[in-house]
């Protein structure tokens, strides 16, 4: 059961015709497969290192002149966790998109890998400050600490979890892209602060900043206050509500803003239209509902159609509406003839046995009808075949009641409704 349910969760491999599938291959000794349980629990680790990686260089370079020997030993070991990933991603079997199939040869492996990310993981690898030690002796210069912003590299560890992660049936996609459309947006606001404060800090006259004009002696206010005052005027500005208590003083400054006001209109464009799609597509088959009801409701009032008419068209729109939910046709049609048709016999066959006019008839014959056989669903008060009309079809009435007159009616029997559709009458029914 859990190999089945990995199936639906993880990347699915997919061997070309004729192949056979990667579950079969055994991998070369010492290469490893990559939906290994173990590798996946290795990349969540990794996972929470990007997320310090991405809070904390950034607030380094701006808030942090000369960094203690504790936050200078934690930097270099979450540095020596992403070296062993490069190590261990010469050893990672990846998959070939032309064939699918995992390709475990080293020489391609290590081909790849140098190819594509390896020059840009090494970069946002190296300790810059322990080099600055070695060859400045003053490993807290702004240059080398500012080389510590290639550790941003990483974030594309986090793009490609929430690429991964909006497929995982298990998860609402709704709230992963919203959770994703924070995360963008708390980071925009932290990068911005820390930078402009950074601006402000390394400015020659400090009563000529932004935060210096507000806070005089702001260099002697503790790093929270500090740090909450950038915060607060990174989202004034991203929000453009602008209260003029915090504001460009200096070229320097005034530069930045423009660069970030920009960057905020392309931010908030991003946010509004994701925003946007996300709203439009939960309230979009509804609206199409409505629509469609509107429409037959003028169609019937143009054309001068009778009551008991109207009512049955408006009956049959609302109950395809429900039944459309269901998206039955839909994964019965996207499935392949051999599961439709074990479908089918699992669902009619018992049906058909009970019917008097199959009685008799032999296996073969009736596992044939069933695979032709479709669900209908029929609101109350619906006419199914008219007087004196040549039938084309069969129908067995699986629940529900009906009535014959001068046409033949269905009415609602409350004692044989049935239970999974709110409907009147549901009926099988084959040509």
């Amino acid at each position: 059961m859990e190999t089945v349910t990995n199936t639906f969760h993880n990347d699915l491999l997919l061997p070309s015709l004729g192949a056979r599938a990667n579950q079969s291959i055994k991998l070369r000794k010492f290469i490893i497969c990559p939906y290994d349980s173990r590798y996946r629990a290795w990349e969540t680790f990794l996972l929470v290192l990007v997320v310090f990686s991405a809070w904390i260089c950034p607030f380094e370079l701006a808030f942090l002149r000369n960094l203690s020997w504790k936050v200078f030993l934690v930097d270099n070991i979450v540095d020596s966790f992403f070296a062993i990933d490069i190590i261990l991603t010469f050893f990672l079997a990846y998959l070939d998109r032309k064939t699918y199939l995992l390709v475990d040869d080293p020489k391609r492996i290590a081909a790849r890998y140098l190819s594509s990310w390896f020059v840009f993981d090494v970069c946002s690898t190296i300790p810059y400050q322990p080099l600055g030690l070695i060859f400045k002796k003053h490993e807290n210069s702004l240059a080398y600490r500012s080389l510590n912003m290639l550790r941003l590299w990483r974030l594309r560890r986090l793009s490609e979890l929430f690429a991964r992660l909006e497929k995982d049936i298990r998860l609402n996609y709704y709230w992963i892209r919203c959770i994703k459309l924070i995360s963008a947006t708390l980071f925009a606001v932290h990068c911005s602060g820390c930078f402009n404060y950074l601006i402000a800090d390394r400015y020659p006259n400090p009563e000529r900043t932004w935060i210096g004009a507000a806070i005089p002696n702001y260099r002697s206010e503790s790093m929270w206050v500090r740090y909450v005052t950038a915060t607060y005027w990174s989202i004034t500005t991203l929000t453009t509500t602008g209260y003029g208590d915090l504001h460009a003083e200096n070229p320097r400054e005034m530069l930045f803003s423009i660069c970030y006001m920009l960057f905020n209109l392309g931010l908030t464009a991003y946010l509004i239209g994701n925003m946007t799609n996300l709203v439009v597509q939960g309230s979009c088959r509804t609206r199409n509902f409505r629509d469609t009801i509107h429409a037959a409701s003028q169609f019937a009032a143009r054309n001068q159609l009778p009551e008991h008419i109207k009512d049955e068209m408006l009956s049959h729109i609302c109950l395809r509406y429900k039944t459309e939910e269901l998206k039955q046709k839909e994964t019965l049609d996207s499935l392949p003839k051999g599961i439709r048709s074990s479908i089918a016999c699992n669902l009619f066959l018992p049906v058909i046995e009970k019917v008097y006019l199959f009685h008799g008839v032999s296996i073969t014959c009736m596992l044939q009808l069933v695979t032709e056989m479709e669900a209908e669903y029929y609101p109350p008060r619906e006419v199914v075949i008219l007087q004196n009309e040549a039938p084309m079809d069969v129908y067995i009435l699986v629940s529900g009641a009906v009535v014959s007159a001068t046409v033949i009616w269905k009415y609602c029997d409350d004692s044989a409704i049935s239970a999974t559709m709110d409907t009147s009458v549901s009926i099988a029914s084959f040509i």
